[in-house]
């Protein structure tokens, strides 16, 4: 019997791990290492952070769905690897530590014959003093990263909208928190949820609104931009977005690197070096991005923890991290089967994977502080990674190790993106968009990078709509309710 160990819950390591359930059946152990007791539908957390949904709503319980699927479930944090086993042990093995089951601070060591890294990010509050401490966010600002920031966040939109009720101006700031963060995407879908509530509050002329953004240019999203087509036309996502930007009256300031938050502002340098301060009464700032800091250990005892690991934490696969300058850079750098090169039974998939390089173009100030997106692999792409890599797992323990492996380059892949711009029965708007691949291909697609027959977006009613719906089917395919396969990732 094999023994396949998933470190990470999220949606890629809880996509890997259920698949391998299904394809292994009994005949084999699939084990799920997370420090969560609940799984979260992150894309929801933006109308939890509104009050339009509960912190109920867009969670459940992992322990049954995991029960039900067969999988061992050990509500823990991993903490090291020993992909060469120990003096004492002769098989690889991961180090975790509890953090639930009543087993709290408890130390284990679990063997494995594969092991899929899914761990996510870390939430790098600490890298911007006053944003938060380490992992944990600050008093200054919110979040809607996990579903208990998003519930907080929540409350405190409450607390300014009351404030403007009574005629005290507010000052909204929302957006990334550091140069180089990802998931501009959240902001942007939190920013005009947090418009469209105010409004529907009845005081948007109470409200002064900014986004604050890494990007060099709105609409950027870490992806370098996108062209695509809208009602027939082909138009750059900078334009599309700052046409949504004016047309909500939001201000925008882009190129920013938040270098100190305090109460009520925060300190920011910009892509020409300038610096300046920003006031707020409210601000929800995005964390950056890290790994969760795993260390790796030889046989011997000897830290190899570079070996495996990239400097940000993130794990090495098979990318080209050769590739140099941003002038040579290629779609084909990008990872296709995400195996590690140093050791054959060591997978990642999600956020927990090191990228060979951004895909935005890399932008500093002339005082070397970089300031730039890093690339977004979350949502979709990551749950097509996290069944591509279960089912290249499944096959070497099926098949033997000549097996052939599942690939999902970025570069080759397609994703599908709803952004919500409000929620309403009648009222709600998102932004709905393909775009194929997510990593541009200048050699195969030259000009944009893209095929525009397959990148398209239309925003309204319509693809609020399909948001909702896409809550629900999620929702209930993690639940592993009836049919759930046959929800695609």
């Amino acid at each position: 019997m094999a023994r396949v160990v998933i470190l990470g819950g999220g949606v890629s390591g809880h996509t890997a791990a259920t698949f391998a359930a299904k394809w292994l059946g009994n005949s084999h152990e699939v084990v799920v290492v997370t420090p969560n007791a609940k799984w979260n539908w992150i894309p929801s957390n933006i109308w939890v952070g509104v009050g339009q949904m509960s912190k109920e709503e867009v969670t459940f319980d992992l322990d049954p769905v995991y029960k039900k699927a067969g999988i061992t479930y050990k509500q823990a944090k991993a903490v090291s690897l020993n992909p060469e086993g120990s003096a004492n042990e002769t098989q690889p093995f991961v180090t975790i530590e509890y953090t639930g089951q009543g087993k709290e601070g408890e130390s284990e060591e679990v063997t494995y014959d594969y092991v899929i890294n899914a761990t996510g990010p870390k939430l790098n509050f600490g890298a911007t003093p006053g944003l938060g401490e380490g992992s944990q966010l600050g008093e200054h600002t919110v979040s809607v990263c996990t579903a208990d920031h998003a519930e907080h966040a929540s409350h405190k939109l409450q607390e300014s909208i009351e404030k403007m009720k009574k005629g005290e101006r507010q000052k909204f700031l929302i957006g990334t928190g550091h140069g180089m963060c990802t998931c501009q995407g959240a902001a942007f879908e939190y920013i005009f949820n947090v418009e469209h509530e105010i409004k529907k509050a009845g005081v948007r002329d109470m409200a002064d609104m900014k986004w604050i953004s890494n990007e060099s240019f709105l609409g950027d999203f870490g992806m370098g931009g996108l062209h695509m087509k809208v009602g027939g036309y082909v138009v750059s996502s900078k334009i599309f977005s700052e046409s949504l930007y004016a047309e909500r009256g939001v201000d925008w300031m882009v190129g920013a690197h938040v270098s100190k938050v305090e109460a009520g502002s925060i300190d920011y340098e910009l892509l020409d070096g300038s610096t300046g301060t920003e006031n707020f009464d409210f601000a929800m700032l995005i964390p950056p991005f890290a790994g969760v800091g795993l260390k790796a250990y030889g046989k011997d005892g000897a830290d190899i923890t570079a070996t495996i690991f990239a400097p940000n934490g993130f794990m090495k696969v098979d990318a080209n991290y050769a590739a140099g300058t941003y002038e040579n850079w290629k779609a084909s750098d990008w990872p296709r089967t995400y195996q590690n090169p140093s050791y054959s039974n060591m997978f990642a998939c999600g956020i927990a994977f090191a990228p060979p390089h951004i895909i935005s173009k890399p932008m500093s100030s002339p005082n070397g502080t970089p300031i730039n997106p890093t690339p977004p692999r979350t949502g979709m792409p990551s749950g097509i990674i996290g069944k591509a890599v279960a089912h290249s797992v499944c096959d070497l323990i099926t098949k033997g190790e000549g097996a052939h492996l599942h690939e999902a380059s970025m570069a080759e892949m397609g994703a599908a993106c709803v952004a919500s711009a409000g929620k309403g029965l009648t009222t709600g708007t998102a932004a709905a968009m393909t775009v194929f691949p997510v990593v541009p291909d200048f050699e195969k697609y030259p000009g944009t990078g893209r095929d525009t027959d397959y990148t398209f977006g239309e925003i309204g009613l319509a693809g609020h709509w399909i948001k909702h719906i896409l809550h629900h089917l999620f929702m209930y395919k993690a639940q592993l309710k009836p049919g759930w396969t046959l929800v695609p990732e």
